[in-house]
């Protein structure tokens, strides 16, 4: 009887310190994810680009046409005017210097996480050019705000620098640990909720800044593509196709970084061997109606409003004369959700054009917003 008793007695002493330890490792894993959550950078004011990714998740769907690459589509690009013009429901999953591959995991992340697949996916070719991992700061801006999945694992393993680390990636404390030092307000404010960044992934810019002369482009040794761009490129079209989605490559209209007629002939035949549409923007800025002199806000490198409103205005004529494109706006629920996109981007472009006329320049956009 006493045997009975001391085991049941060891039982529930067994018990309670397997529940005490399971509590204590619960509130050390959630302290731990609190204090990570702090330590990351938030990317509000300055440099923005580390948010645009994780925007995407809280976007409303669906997204017709779904363009993915670097700052030559998300500040080129106005969603906004797609969808007044065409009715077309878009979405730029950009980030700085984002990188083919990288484009084609955010590409296999939009499919899984999509109640429903685009009807055409455009990729911005100018990443083509480089062909190995370049930067980890770049690489964070395409990764961090992913969920983890195995796509994400995916990405960063396509992605990392030598010196980088998968864990790293995984437990973003072991990266920013020692970050303590350089919080700044933005990191408090923005600890619960962020604002958006963008509007349906486009990054809006309300000052001008006309183009200058360019640099003449250098020789180079060896004008092929890079064989592992190219095959992450190759992967792109075969995703695309297993899906039943529509492939577009376009190169932005602005002339630089520089994109040489030997790889636009690359492009152009992958383009014909597969059977998808290729578009070189560059010679086209007369029939956009660019005016370069007005149309970007830093000397040719980027366009700013008034030009990514024409050049959605010609790519959105292109996409419903040569897709199969619904147009939303008589769909209440949809048109509903653009509204409220429409009201964003109306706000943003009116506090723009407040602090150009008040200060003579943008304050609280771009590098003038970096907190100290």
């Amino acid at each position: 009887m006493s045997d009975n008793k001391t085991n049941t007695t060891n039982k529930k002493r067994t018990i309670k310190r397997t529940i005490s330890t399971l509590l204590v490792l619960a509130i050390g894993f959630t302290a731990l994810g609190l204090i990570q959550h702090l330590l990351v950078p938030k990317y509000q004011r300055g440099i923005v680009e580390g948010s645009m990714i994780e925007e995407y998740y809280s976007s409303v769907g669906p997204h017709e046409v779904l363009f993915v690459g670097d700052c030559e589509v998300y500040e080129n690009i106005s969603t906004v005017e797609l969808w007044r013009e065409y009715g077309i429901t878009s979405y730029i999953r950009g980030s700085a210097q984002q990188l083919t591959w990288n484009s084609y995991y955010l590409i296999e992340d939009a499919f899984n996480h999509a109640e429903q697949l685009p009807e055409v996916v455009v990729f911005n070719v100018l990443a083509l050019k480089y062909n190995e991992p370049q930067s980890e700061t770049y690489n964070r801006m395409s990764i961090d705000g992913m969920p983890f999945s195995i796509t994400k694992f995916n990405n960063i393993y396509a992605s990392m620098t030598e010196e980088e680390s998968v864990i790293e990636y995984l437990f973003p404390i072991l990266r920013y640990h020692d970050r303590w030092s350089s919080l700044v307000p933005s990191d408090f404010d923005y600890y619960l909720e962020k604002d958006l960044v963008t509007v349906n992934g486009y990054y809006m810019r309300a000052d001008v800044k006309p183009q200058g002369r360019f640099p003449s482009a250098p020789p180079l040794a060896d004008y092929t593509l890079g064989e592992n761009a190219m095959q992450y490129l190759e992967m792109m079209a075969e995703l695309c196709e297993e899906n039943g989605v529509e492939l577009l490559l376009i190169k932005a209209p602005t002339e630089w970084p520089h994109w040489y007629p030997e790889w636009d002939e690359q492009v152009e035949l992958f383009a014909r061997e597969h059977n998808i549409n290729y578009l070189n923007l560059i010679p086209l800025q007369d029939e956009i109606g660019l005016d370069m002199s007005e149309d970007t806000y830093d000397a040719g490198l980027h366009l700013n409003v008034y030009g990514a409103e024409k050049l959605a205005r010609y790519l959105g004529q292109y996409l419903v004369s040569n897709y199969n494109l619904t147009d939303w706006r008589n769909n209440a629920t949809i048109a509903e959700a653009w509204t409220s996109l429409e009201e964003l981007y109306d706000s943003i472009l009116a506090r723009q054009l407040y602090e150009l006329e008040t200060y003579g320049e943008l304050v609280s956009f771009g590098a003038n917003a970096i907190e100290e």
